[in-house]
């Protein structure tokens, strides 16, 4: 029997994420900067109610009751891109970019066409459909001002041998007859792909400074929001990393932002997929000092900092070594590079620790010398740091601390208690063998809402495949992976998470896997076995799996392949078909022309293995992986004479923003009846509303 009370409790735990502070309070700092950092303020929101502090590391202090209004600058307009002085604002129209100052305006390009425009990256990753529903008509320019305030990078987008594909719009907002929206999405294997042309436009004196070289691959994100490319400390030259289509070299690049000449800085060619950093959507951890180079790379098997001459691009030597991951550099000065590193906590070697070293690979020494994970945002001087401190068991502590890992000043201790009126209880970390039987792999384990340890209890794998990002992250996350989990936990279900072999975090060895693998779903497998064998009330004869996007992909591929172990499937706007998804998320993981690895990733092709139950939910406006994934599986399972159930929710997309209740509530239902028997209660979840500011992190 399941109750309204299931789906109230689960209701609450979906809703964290689009309002947060409503039941954790105190979890979530960040800091706003105020006299260049000397200072800063917070909020911390209680439900609809807001308190501000300003904080003063020098002096120790946290003073609540702070008017934040003097320091916030009128709200601007979203589409523009202001210079450092707050001078000039740059902003697209069509297809090129304009300059403002005050009622001054003046066109920086003249030239923009449709499909060969500026200040765009590829269409794939537009986010057109979402920005759309939210009343902008399309995402900020990509751009980046020079320090100084007199430059602007940024870059011609050439998609104009791209591959158009459609998506209907069956009920236009004016109500009107169905609408096409066009679309360049290039597929593995296309000759096309879109490229980026490297420009600086000197905005006062009115010249334009292109680079002189070939244009960069751009199979995902433009290159200067992805912090591929970035300006000198001096506002004089433009640094860039670039990478062939097959990914076995990553270059570094300087441009010379008057002449617009290029030459090559570093260099480094491999085997395998190169990238500066491990997890594929990670800010690249190389940076520039003095005449020297900081260049992460996993040619030992291990992430780490090496060391190059800026000028004539030699190996001075190797800055950090160990069994540890390199995951964030956080400041560089006075010789010595502040870095996040994952391998150093041996209970859980995906915990972050904050770490220093020096620039000559000497003196190594962990900060923060604990066994908690830690979230850090570094001042702007890089003077001190603001640490949260969690583990996914343990509410964030928030502090201020100094780069010797003394706390200057304490902020925050999380308050769960309205969490916890939910029926929630803190998850479960486990450490198991992958199906290998040597292998160490972790995740997380929610016991149900009234467990009882007599009882008997359906199982359901909340999916996440990478490789891009881990599926758990090492900290108290409640606005994260429990968007699925926490909510399934609540309705009655043991709830796994699980990082399998193929995903990010560890060792080099450990990353590697094709698409086809789901992120090691043969270890969620033995993951599962492994974890019933000493918890008697998991019952492996009721096992589910749900997941998003690659994990739609890995729960339809679980139901598909492992039909003894997984007996339904909830797959919400999954990556059906590699052949058919984005350029760069095929390649980017199974190589360039690489069409039997992507044959094998395709879901389309176990359709006649289906035994158990599989739902498919897609929205008709997904431009990030296009509806027809889902169909191009319900065809085949059609073919194959099996029985499935399909939505395709009007309107929505990727995301399925504004209609999470109705999806998320259509695959509890369906879960609930396959996995429990019993039909849902009478209640529904209300509509979500999205809060803008999470909007914006969730874009």
């Amino acid at each position: 029997m399941i109750a309204d009370a299931n789906y109230q409790a689960a209701e609450q735990l979906l809703r964290r994420p689009a309002a947060p502070g409503e039941l954790v309070v105190g979890d979530k700092v960040r800091p706003q900067w105020i006299e260049d950092g000397r200072r800063f303020w917070y909020q911390v929101r209680n439900g609809t109610d807001r308190e501000f502090v300003v904080v003063d590391p020098a002096t120790g202090t946290r003073t609540p009751g702070f008017d934040p209004m003097a320091f916030v600058a009128a709200p601007g307009n979203p589409l523009e891109v202001p210079s450092p002085d707050g001078k000039i604002a740059v902003s697209r129209r069509g297809h090129d970019l304009w300059a403002r100052s005050g009622e001054r305006e003046w066109a920086l390009t003249a030239d923009g066409v449709e499909g060969h425009g500026y200040g765009y990256g590829p269409d794939a990753m537009s986010y057109g459909t979402l920005m759309r529903k939210f009343g902008l008509p399309h995402m900020p320019p990509a751009l980046a001002w020079s320090p100084d305030s007199s430059k602007v990078l940024a870059h011609r987008t050439d998609q104009r041998n791209v591959r158009r594909t459609y998506l209907l719009e069956s009920r236009p907002a004016d109500g009107g007859a169905p609408v096409t929206h066009q679309q360049h999405y290039a597929y593995p294997g296309d000759p096309d792909m879109p490229l980026a042309e490297l420009v600086v436009f000197d905005v006062e004196a009115g010249t334009t400074v292109r680079a002189a070289c070939d244009p960069l691959l751009m199979p995902e994100f433009s290159p200067i929001t992805a912090g591929w490319a970035w300006w000198s400390d001096d506002s004089t030259a433009v640094y860039f990393l670039s990478r062939p289509r097959d990914r076995h070299t990553l270059t570094l690049n300087r441009m010379d932002a008057t002449t617009g000449k290029v030459r090559v800085v570093v260099t480094e060619t491999g085997t395998g997929r190169l990238g500066p950093n491990q997890l594929i959507y990670g800010a690249p951890l190389v940076r520039v000092v003095a005449d020297e180079v900081l260049w992460f790379s996993q040619r030992d098997g291990w992430g780490h900092l090496y060391r190059y001459d800026l000028h004539i691009g030699s190996l001075l030597g190797q800055v950090t070594a160990g069994e540890y991951l390199v995951r964030e550099i956080l400041h560089v000065g006075d010789g010595t590079v502040h870095f996040t590193a994952s391998g150093l906590v041996p209970e859980d070697p995906y915990r972050r620790t904050v770490c220093k070293v020096g620039l000559d690979g000497t003196g190594f020494t962990i900060v923060t010398d604990d066994s908690l994970d830690h979230v850090v945002t570094v001042s702007p001087d890089g003077s001190y740091f603001v640490d949260s401190a969690s583990t996914v068991d343990t509410p964030p502590v928030t502090t201020v601390r100094s780069w010797t890992g003394e706390v200057l000043v304490s902020l925050e201790q999380a308050d769960i208690s309205r969490l916890l009126a939910t029926g929630w209880t803190a998850p479960e970390r486990f450490r198991v063998k992958a199906a290998d039987g040597e292998t160490d792999i972790y995740g997380v384990l929610y016991k149900p809402h009234g467990f009882d340890p007599a009882g008997s209890y359906a199982v359901v794998d909340s999916v996440y495949p990478g490789p891009q990002v881990n599926r758990v992250e090492p900290c108290f996350d409640p606005g994260g992976m429990g968007l699925d989990a926490e909510p399934l936990a609540a309705l009655g279900f043991v709830v796994v998470a699980i990082d399998g072999r193929g995903t990010p975090g560890r060792s080099a060895a450990f990353l590697e896997g094709e698409l086809a693998d789901a992120g090691g779903l043969v270890d969620h497998v033995a993951a599962l076995h492994e974890l019933a064998a000493t918890r008697p009330w998991m019952d492996l004869g009721r096992v589910g799996v749900m997941g998003h996007s690659g994990g739609g992909f890995a729960a339809g591929r679980a139901v598909l392949a492992f039909p003894e172990t997984f007996h339904a499937g909830v797959a919400l706007s999954g990556s059906h078909d590699a052949r058919y998804i984005g350029l760069g998320w095929a390649e980017g993981v199974d190589g360039a022309g690489n069409h039997e690895a992507w044959k094998r990733a395709s879901n389309v092709e176990l359709a006649d293995r289906l035994e158990g139950k599989l739902l498919l939910v897609h929205g008709e406006l997904d431009d990030t992986v296009h509806p027809d994934h889902s169909l191009r599986l319900a065809d085949e399972l059609i073919n194959a004479g099996k029985e499935f159930e399909l939505v395709v929710v009007p309107g929505a997309e990727h995301l399925f923003l504004d209609r999470m209740a109705y999806v998320r509530t259509k695959a509890w239902d369906f879960l609930v009846r396959a996995l429990m028997g019993v039909e849902p209660p009478a209640y529904r979840p209300a509509p979500i509303v999205i809060d803008p500011e999470v909007l914006g992190e969730m874009v």
